[in-house]
């Protein structure tokens, strides 16, 4: 078996004692870090490979911690109903790790997000490695397999749900029946709807 082959069978069984002791050790270390932390070597480095990391220069990794749950809102001031006051019960129609992404392109302004997988979660945060390449790295751009970034179309790709994880909270992997509402996007479907009723 490969180095490849074992890294997989490590993080498949996740239920394992081996797998929860490393884990814990990891995020009792990570806890203590910031929110995003750029890192030389991924966790998890099959899955990293297979979503684009290659050890060059012009791609960088980061670590983003993203808190768990619906988002909490600020108290109101003002007089309301124990019911009304809405501070928590807030959900967000993005997953976590489309939330990890862009926080990542923000720290980053000059890189674009390729990809992102899952590195860990205890029972407050949640743990993401994000893949960003640099645009305009002339080792990107000379690369037959990332050069496609550093065209000006895919600018702000992670703000506009075109990586992996923004695509799936669309709800663009359904096909075929049900899913006519979800293209090109919901809100472009409604649009379409309004038009039609005029």
């Amino acid at each position: 078996m490969g180095v490849y082959k074992y890294i997989r069978e490590f993080w498949a069984n996740k239920s394992s004692e081996e797998f929860q002791k490393i884990m814990k050790e990891r995020i009792i270390e990570w806890r203590k870090q910031p929110a995003i932390v750029r890192i030389k070597r991924p966790t998890n480095l099959w899955k990293a490979r297979s979503l684009g990391w290659k050890p060059k220069q012009g791609i960088i990794l980061v670590r983003v911690r993203v808190r768990r749950g619906g988002q909490r809102k600020p108290r109101p001031r003002s007089g309301r109903k124990t019911k009304s006051l809405g501070i928590i019960g807030h959900t967000v129609r993005k997953s976590l790790q489309w939330i990890a992404e862009e926080r990542a392109a923000r720290k980053y302004p000059n890189c674009e997000v390729l990809n992102s997988y899952w590195v860990g979660e205890d029972g407050q945060y949640k743990y993401f490695e994000v893949i960003l390449v640099e645009r305009d790295s002339p080792v990107i751009r000379k690369d037959p397999q990332l050069s496609w970034i550093s065209n000006p179309v895919h600018k702000g790709r992670v703000f506009r749900g075109l990586t992996s994880a923004g695509k799936k909270s669309r709800g663009l992997r359904n096909k075929g029946i049900g899913a006519e509402k979800l293209r090109p996007s919901r809100r472009a479907v409604i649009k379409k709807k309004a038009r039609k009723k005029k």
